[in-house]
């Protein structure tokens, strides 16, 4: 029952991530709304703001397969819990990229034929963007977005261990906790999107996607024949992730007990 509930509010919560913050992307794509990275870093924030006071009762409101791995790598989350968390974030995230394309679908296609835009043709990331990340805007190399990626979950996931652990006695108040969490994604979003886009979260970044695959952008979906969409939007954000939670538990946690 205790792997429902929790599996249950991982569904939820990462729902909402996706859908507030891929809706963002939407409305900025079809309808010229969200002028700059800000206003669409906010709707992520404060989506991710949202999720957690909706769900944190029955989870722990991860939301991301980064910070849950490097929860459990660091022994804050059991690693027979990691699969139950993975599923419903993942689940979530396809859910959630269902109710986008629902909501937006009559616009996307109003743009792709004011524009001529052949849905799965290169020219169709232009609306695949509101699923997915591309770093290939940017004109950056693969190695460079994913250490841009690997540095924004590094930034994210250690904030989040600072903002929730106990070791640190300058922490908010657990009531105002989900805000300056939400603010953190706010601020790594401005800061890494005008590179990759910032996805530093590879159950929001890769299912979406499979979601763009599913209703005809094809090769779109997956344009980079590196396999960018792996390295830089899976991997590097669960290796930031892990060396984030190593850094925070091994050396500052300590210098922290240390000091009392």
């Amino acid at each position: 029952m205790e792997y429902l509930k929790e599996g249950i509010g991982e569904i939820i919560g990462t729902f909402f991530l996706v859908l507030f913050g891929c809706s963002s992307v939407a409305v900025s794509v079809c309808f010229g709304e969200y002028h700059g990275i800000f206003q669409i870093g906010m709707v992520w924030g404060i989506g991710v703001c949202l999720a957690i006071y909706a769900t944190r009762n029955i989870c722990n409101a991860h939301f991301n397969p980064a910070v849950t791995i490097s929860m459990a790598v660091c022994r804050r989350l059991s690693w027979k819990d990691v699969p139950v968390y993975l599923i419903g974030q993942f689940l979530g995230a396809f859910l959630g990229g269902l109710a986008v394309y629902g909501l937006f679908s009559s616009n996307i296609a109003k743009i792709e034929a004011a524009e001529g835009i052949i849905r799965g043709s290169q020219e169709s990331i232009a609306t695949a963007k509101m699923f997915g990340e591309y770093y290939s805007f940017s004109g950056i190399t693969m190695g460079q977005a994913m250490l841009a990626e690997a540095f924004g979950t590094f930034v994210l996931v250690f904030m989040i261990f600072a903002l929730t652990e106990d070791a640190n006695v300058g922490r908010p108040d657990n009531a105002i906790t989900p805000l300056f969490i939400g603010l953190t994604v706010t601020s790594c979003l401005v800061m890494i999107a005008p590179l990759t886009q910032a996805g530093l979260n590879p159950a929001r970044d890769f299912v979406p996607r499979l979601v763009a695959l599913l209703f005809g952008w094809g090769h779109a979906a997956f344009p980079d024949s590196q396999g960018g969409a792996f390295w830089v939007y899976i991997l590097s954000p669960i290796v930031g992730g892990v060396l984030a939670g190593i850094f925070y538990t091994h050396i500052l946690e300590r210098l922290m007990n240390n000091s009392k």
